[in-house]
């Protein structure tokens, strides 16, 4: 397993070592060693969600209130999509950085996204599958979003017809967001952070 640690300090894209044969293939997207040296404690799991897209779809970018927050470790196991994360806890050194990451099942590669760091991605094919394993439940009156249009941001969409959803396509700027005191402190990430690997 290669790990990599992207921009936004603390995300890290994980590419395993596949196997395939005449009858298909072997992958393993998570390796708990692997993602215990890179991130420093296991990875709590409390839900795993699974979408569908058509190709265009965009969804995100999404966060959880901290603490707890909600971290994610994603993979694609059908089609493509572009995986992207921007640092929007106010106070770090890298607010408003991004990255992206291509998912699919070619490469296998996988993200973890820490708790309070922004997360979105669009489909590249139709029916195109998402699987994340979260570290906390749902819990709607601690989700929150930001626009993933924002110009401010500066993401670099491919050039697709996007699909949002109502919810998506209304949510607040980044500097909107942060104006309101909806974002998420850097201080209280980095205690959410010690304290899971004070737990182990």
């Amino acid at each position: 397993m290669e790990v990599r640690e992207l921009a936004v300090p603390g995300v890290f894209e994980f590419s395993p070592r596949s196997f395939p044969d005449d009858r298909g293939v072997f992958v393993s997207p998570f390796q708990d060693a692997a993602f215990v040296k890179a991130v420093g404690h296991p990875l709590r799991l409390a839900q795993t969600n699974h979408s569908r897209s058509r190709r265009g779809s965009l969804r995100g970018l999404h966060f959880a209130d901290v603490p707890p927050g909600q971290a994610k470790y994603i993979y694609c196991p059908v089609g493509a999509l572009l995986d992207v994360v921007v640092d929007i806890r106010v106070g770090s050194p890298t607010f408003g950085v991004f990255d992206m990451v291509r998912l699919d099942p070619v490469d296998f590669r996988a993200v973890y996204v820490p708790e309070g760091v922004g997360h979105g991605f669009v489909a590249l094919e139709d029916d195109t599958v998402i699987s994340y394993h979260c570290s906390t439940p749902y819990n709607p009156p601690a989700e929150h979003g930001i626009s993933p249009l924002d110009p401010a941001l500066g993401l670099s969409w491919p050039d697709l017809d996007l699909l949002l959803s109502p919810k998506d396509a209304e949510a607040p700027t980044l500097a909107e967001a942060e104006a309101s005191g909806l974002l998420p402190r850097y201080e209280d990430c980095q205690a959410r952070y010690r304290e899971l690997r004070r737990l182990g």
